[in-house]
């Protein structure tokens, strides 16, 4: 399985392919819409990941970079399909991060993710909880 970014000038080619996956990803979040992902990677703002094989796309995820302090942080917004299932796909999806520019991987994953995700080294960081007021 290959893992690679879609450029920017091929999202609206791409994104009939991993709609849907995007879809069910975004099922366990209530801070975008399907429609605010497609807005965010067709400007610019996130970047589309996908996992292919000689198939087709297997998995997707839409990547957020955020510059902190300390870290230039990857924050996985929504992650569907097969992209990180081996340490193999896990190392490639990292190096990829890394070869733009992150020292740091996070993203908010409902419990049983973040159990998966502890297989490749990602540890709890804390709990995001809140309340619209």
């Amino acid at each position: 399985m290959k893992i690679q970014h879609v450029d920017t000038a091929y999202i609206h080619q791409t994104w009939p392919l991993v709609q849907d996956v995007i879809k069910w990803a975004l099922d366990y979040q209530t801070d975008y819409t399907l429609e605010h992902v497609k807005t965010f990677l067709s400007n610019g703002s996130w970047m589309l990941i996908v996992a292919a094989d000689d198939s087709g796309i297997r998995g997707a995820a839409v990547v957020n970079f955020v510059n902190r302090p300390n870290d230039r942080v990857a924050f996985i917004v929504a992650m569907g399909g097969k992209l990180i299932s081996s340490k193999e796909t896990f190392a490639d999806f990292s190096a990829l991060l890394k070869a733009f520019g992150a020292t740091y991987i996070e993203g908010a994953a409902r419990e049983s993710i973040a159990r998966l995700w502890t297989r490749y080294g990602l540890e709890e960081k804390y709990r995001i909880v809140g309340v619209k007021i």
